[in-house]
């Protein structure tokens, strides 16, 4: 029998100091039978760091074709790409050619500093991307707040995200290990 994927739905406040975006938004995602309670939380902080009424979550590790969260404009082209993991250099080429500006969250400490030494300096040909480490201490303390019915604030300013869950305050200082060129 196939598992069913469990659906969380969330309130999104954002305050961006930095971006001068200011949103509340509702969000229903799905959590795939084989993703973690971190990488879930990945997703929402993904989402707020980018904040748009544009930014939408796609069937993710459902669909090889397509990232974690997506703006498209109205003909249909993909004007921002987060994607999240590790991923190859064949798929983030591929996401460069294809949207106007590209955003890695790698995460896993250990695995995301093998990914670093590896391929990292293969990346520079891709003006378009940009690569943020998010550490494990931060994703338990968020996953340790997820709840199936969530209210969440975010709070970014100078580099800076204070991201709270329910009660849960949680200091955010995301590592930019490339930045784009664009």
């Amino acid at each position: 029998m196939a598992l069913k994927a469990t659906v969380y739905k969330a309130t999104i406040n954002v305050a961006d100091m930095s971006r001068g975006v200011y949103l509340d938004h509702s969000v229903t995602l799905a959590q795939h039978p084989s993703e973690t309670e971190k990488r879930l939380m990945l997703r929402l902080l993904a989402w707020t760091m980018y904040a748009d009424e544009r930014l939408q979550f796609t069937k993710g590790l459902c669909v090889d074709s397509e990232p974690e969260l997506w703006i498209k404009n109205y003909s249909d082209e993909i004007e921002l790409w987060v994607e999240l993991g590790l991923p190859d250099e064949k798929r983030l080429k591929k996401a460069c050619t294809q949207a106007k500006e590209v955003v890695l969250f790698t995460y896993d400490d250990h695995a995301a500093a093998v990914w670093k030494s590896q391929l990292l300096n293969k990346l520079h040909p891709f003006k378009n991307l940009t690569v943020i480490n998010i550490q494990d201490e931060i994703l338990d303390a968020a996953a340790s707040a997820l709840s199936r019915t969530m209210n969440i604030q975010a709070t970014i300013e100078d580099g800076q995200i204070w991201f709270s869950v329910g009660e849960k305050v949680i200091s955010v200082l995301p590592e930019t290990w490339k930045t784009a060129t664009v």
